[in-house]
């Protein structure tokens, strides 16, 4: 392998397709996964380059880079709005990682790399192709999601665009492909949009998505899953598309768990529970957070009310967790439906918030608020 590597003989096999739902649940996405030799190949690759070209990105660049993440870009985005630049230009790159240009690609990694050896072998991991249920498919643009050298290839193409927000002055946040710019009128966001749109899509043959990118106030849009309130001093919230996404998540957990025992289900949402909190960890906005436990626990009794079934069982059940004969039974015949009973008094009494905790329930407030402490 060694002598095929460096007298430029070695040929990459294709990636495997792996499909995985996109997380606004809209679709799927394509990801290439590469052999296990291929990914030590492209490690190796990616420890040469990486010192080679990172040193030369922008600040404004926060996606797969060493001490930077997605909470860096959202916390510098509330500086350039809080410091009045209160329109963003929200740019949405369609498809982005499938369409890459491999000749413009190249071209910025020749910029930087001069050894025609290593430069062929990187144009053939772009050109490899993939394996979908066993049939081979040509692969003539974009860079596979899935293999260790994509992320830092799309920074080298991005890193055009920088430079060129860069140069024209522009206050602007991008992590990978999700790219913001802030100004200070809707007018001047309108000239940003027209020209930035003409220079991916002239310049680095992206296609911009003109029905998801816009021109509109930090509080009407997202970044990163995050949105603002409206203040001068401007604060982080949730943003209701991420809410909508950590609904539609738990009712499939819970679609799954109507027949099972409830802590086992408790158990399933709990990692989730943790790691979506701690991603919106910088939210200065608790109601969210208070909704949410609501609404889960409500959605947690609804599951207990449809296990009972029958109103002898419901009527029993009651009994057996305090709630007064005559009012059980009335409650366990009313004729309303689950979701109504989940929200109702005798439920909430019957199956309260501690009982719930003792179960094993994360708080999303308690655990919010206990992170905020940390930090």
């Amino acid at each position: 392998m060694r002598e095929e590597l460096s007298s430029g003989r070695y040929i990459p096999q294709p990636v495997r397709r792996v499909e995985i739902p996109k997380p606004d649940g809209k679709g799927m996405r394509a990801l290439g996964i590469p052999t296990a030799l291929d990914r030590f190949i492209q490690q190796a690759i990616l420890q040469v380059l990486f010192p080679i070209f990172d040193p030369h990105f922008s600040d404004s660049s926060y996606g797969f880079r060493p001490k930077r993440g997605s909470h860096d870009a959202v916390k510098a985005a509330r500086v350039h709005v809080g410091a009045g630049y209160r329109y963003v230009v929200d740019i949405d790159l369609e498809k982005f990682f499938d369409r890459v240009n491999h000749d413009v690609l190249m071209a910025r990694v020749a910029r930087r790399v001069r050894d025609k050896v290593l430069l062929r072998l990187i144009g053939r991991y772009l050109t490899s192709g993939v394996m979908v249920g066993g049939v081979f498919q040509i692969q003539e643009e974009g860079t596979p999601q899935g293999g260790p050298l994509s992320p830092l290839l799309s920074n080298i193409l991005l890193d055009d665009l920088d430079k060129d927000l860069e140069r024209r002055g522009h206050r602007f946040c991008r992590y990978a492909d999700d790219c913001n710019v802030y100004v200070k009128s809707r007018a001047a966001g309108e000239r940003v949009m027209v020209s930035l749109t003409r220079f991916l899509e002239k310049r680095l043959r992206l296609k911009v998505n003109k029905e998801k990118s816009a021109v509109g106030r930090p509080w009407e849009r997202k970044f990163l899953g995050y949105s603002m309130t409206w203040h001068k001093s401007p604060k982080l919230k949730v943003a209701p598309v991420s809410i909508k996404r950590f609904k539609a998540h738990i009712r499939e957990v819970m679609r799954k768990g109507r027949g099972r025992n409830l802590g086992r289900v408790i158990g399933e949402l709990t990692p989730y529970l943790r790691g979506w909190v701690n991603y919106f960890r910088l939210s200065d906005v608790k109601r969210a957070f208070e909704e949410l436990d609501e609404w889960l626990r409500r959605k947690l009794r609804c599951i207990l009310w449809r296990q009972w079934k029958k109103p002898r069982t419901r009527a029993r059940k009651l009994m057996e967790r305090g709630i007064e004969k005559e009012r059980a039974i009335t409650s366990a015949n009313n004729g309303r439906g689950p979701w109504w009973n989940a929200g109702a008094s005798h439920m909430n009494a019957a199956i309260p918030v501690k009982w719930l905790s003792q179960q094993g329930l994360l708080s999303l407030l308690q655990e919010h608020r206990r992170l905020r402490n940390l930090t």
